[in-house]
């Protein structure tokens, strides 16, 4: 009777595991409709974020050609004030201000760390791992609309000339002439299907702020810090992580961002895997 049981049972096993090891055998597909970009991996030009410098003047930080391991998922839109505010009615994430009348545009207002709230909501909620971008990925994922952060020539015996260049520059291109947030898609599609890259919402990535220094040669970081994060969007800026409104400062280079919102990249494992993972952890509290 126990060997017909166990029989039983595994027949039943594979009837669920099989389909779903076919489907997690099938290519994945461009896009998902749970709202992702599928890239696949291919080679881009990556100026390393940070600052840089040599015989302690600030230089332009290296240009390197960059390959990614992996093909790369992430969201074709930054996460809504609608989606947001599901996760603060949870009661796991920080409760921002949400915006009069839709809530069909990107949440803004929320550091670093809400963020990261949200992200590990997400993946709580899905069951497939959610999380902030590095900056290679989102210039990766941004494509043409990643501007090559380079100073710019100007005098080499006085550097400092070359920031306020840079910063002239980014405040006639930065600051964009409708503030608020605006509904998704209203800043058109890149050419790798993302929607609303460098609009007015900066998004978060997960790199932390670092000072390098080129003399001799040599590559070297000289200072890492981590409660400054890199933030990606019409250009390049560092804020401190708890910031959740530009304007009031945080800012480490640059021009402040007009909004701070972002976007999530989503682990690589395919659909049928976690929604096998997720029938399991509901067979077993059962």
């Amino acid at each position: 009777m126990l060997i017909v049981l166990k029989l039983k049972a595994a027949a039943i096993g594979a009837a669920v595991i099989a389909p779903l090891l076919a489907a997690s055998l099938a290519p994945p597909a461009a896009s998902t409709v749970d709202g992702t970009v599928s890239l696949p991996a291919s080679s881009f030009s990556y100026r390393t974020a940070g600052d840089f410098s040599r015989d302690g003047k600030p230089v332009a930080a290296p240009l390197r050609n960059i390959h990614p391991a992996g093909d790369l998922a992430i969201m074709k839109s930054q996460v809504t004030a609608a989606a947001y505010a599901q996760c603060m009615a949870d009661g796991a994430c920080p409760r921002v201000t949400m915006p009069a009348g839709s809530l069909d545009v990107p949440v803004v207002g929320v550091s670093w760390h809400d963020a990261n709230a949200y992200a590990a909501w997400i993946s709580r909620k899905t069951g497939i791992p959610h999380r902030l971008p590095t900056d290679e990925e989102w210039t990766f994922a941004a494509a043409e609309k990643a501007r090559d952060e380079a100073l710019p020539l100007v005098d080499p015996a006085d550097p400092a000339l070359a920031w306020i260049a840079r910063y002239d520059a980014e405040a006639a291109r930065g600051r964009p002439a409708v503030a608020k947030p605006q509904p998704t898609g209203s800043f058109g599609i890149n050419s790798k299907g993302l929607a609303d890259v460098a609009g007015n919402v900066w998004e978060w990535t997960s790199t932390c702020f670092v000072r390098v220094s080129l003399d001799a040669g040599t590559e070297r970081i000289t200072n890492t810090n981590c409660g400054v994060r890199v933030v990606e969007g019409a250009h390049r800026t560092y804020m401190t992580d708890f910031v959740r409104d530009p304007r009031t400062g945080g800012c480490a280079a640059g021009v402040p961002p007009a909004n701070l919102g972002f976007r999530l990249v989503v682990e690589n494992r395919w659909p049928a895997i976690a929604l096998f993972e997720r029938a399991i952890g509901r067979f077993r509290r059962s």
